[in-house]
């Protein structure tokens, strides 16, 4: 079909151009003296969800908004239940440092108060919406996380577990001339807007001709297809017993989604929520507890028959959303 391979070829341009540009971006930023450390945490974070970004925005310029939130809330909830539950099953991720178990509460904090902002309307008997007041306070709370993230990466001087792992992944790879570094940012961010272009229009399309909602199409299989690099970066990590990285790279790409990527869509033009939408952020908050009792009220280790716990919830959860749409 088509419009299967359209999208298809859409969402490898935004995994592609999204890599691209983190590597190219990265680059710069170290040559400008910001630290491994702190690219690793933002940039790299950023880059991760650069697919959703650019998905969203042009989701809400198109009208198809119910395309965009779906992709978001579905990245989110195969962020935590599918690329963690294989993750955990590949090995058991056990926290070593602070940076991450500081993280996990944040996620908590922002994904409650998008579900909240998504509850609004339901409790004042109107439609809910993420609106650009809602996006503007998303926003400040994005803020706040990079504040904290980068003064602990100031106060920790590189001895926390995380960013030991992500300055040995870093010093792995050969930097570029310093003209290729620009010209990966440009080519990437290129890349991005082609695919992001493709993977609407073609969503949209297949939604029709199977007779679907957009929701779902955004749920699972753009949200999968955006996943991609959160995927095999966690993989990769827990093979390597890297459970930091494994873990830090599905929060901080979690909390970029609900704390910068819908509110900048939110900021573009107020999103309506669609029908089962606030259920899906539910299920993403049900997740984001579900790590807290793991590694704060537990024993900070995430095991194989919890990582089978979390794969099996995503599927159920899945199941579910198709077959009541």
């Amino acid at each position: 079909m088509i419009e299967f391979t359209g999208l298809a070829l859409g969402i490898a341009l935004l995994v592609g151009g999204g890599t691209f540009m983190v590597r190219g971006a990265s680059e710069i930023a170290e040559r400008f003296g910001i630290s491994p450390m702190i690219v690793g945490l933002t940039i790299v974070g950023f880059g991760t969800s650069a697919p959703e970004l650019v998905v969203t925005v042009l989701g809400v310029l198109k009208g198809e908004s119910a395309l965009a939130f779906g992709n978001v809330a579905g990245s989110n909830v195969a962020n935590l239940g599918l690329v963690l539950g294989l993750a955990a099953l590949i090995a058991p991720i056990d926290i070593q440092g602070k940076l991450v178990r500081r993280e996990v509460p944040l996620l908590l904090l922002g994904t409650t108060a998008l579900t909240v902002m998504a509850l609004d309307g339901v409790l004042e008997g109107s439609a809910p919406i993420i609106g650009r007041t809602d996006s503007i306070v998303l926003l400040l709370m994005f803020g706040i996380f990079v504040y904290i993230t980068t003064l602990d990466v100031i106060r920790s001087k590189g001895s926390d577990k995380l960013l030991f792992d992500i300055a040995e992944r870093s010093s792995l790879i050969k930097p570029h001339q310093a003209y290729m570094s620009w010209l990966l940012l440009v080519a990437g961010s290129a890349l991005l807007f082609v695919g992001g272009d493709m993977t609407v229009r073609n969503g949209s399309s297949l939604a029709t001709s199977f007779g679907v909602s957009p929701t779902i199409i955004g749920l699972f299989v753009m949200a999968i297809g955006t996943s991609m690099p959160e995927l095999v970066t966690s993989i990769i990590a827990a093979a390597r017993r890297e459970s930091d990285l494994a873990l830090g790279n599905v929060v901080g790409s979690n909390i970029f989604n609900a704390l910068f990527v819908l509110p900048i869509g939110g900021l573009v033009t107020p999103i309506p929520v669609p029908e089962g939408g606030v259920g899906d952020l539910v299920v993403s908050w049900v997740f984001a507890a579900m790590l807290i009792y793991f590694f704060a009220v537990g024993r900070a280790r995430l095991g194989r028959p919890a990582g089978a716990l979390l794969l099996l919830a995503y599927f159920a959860y899945a199941a579910q959303r198709v077959f009541m749409d």
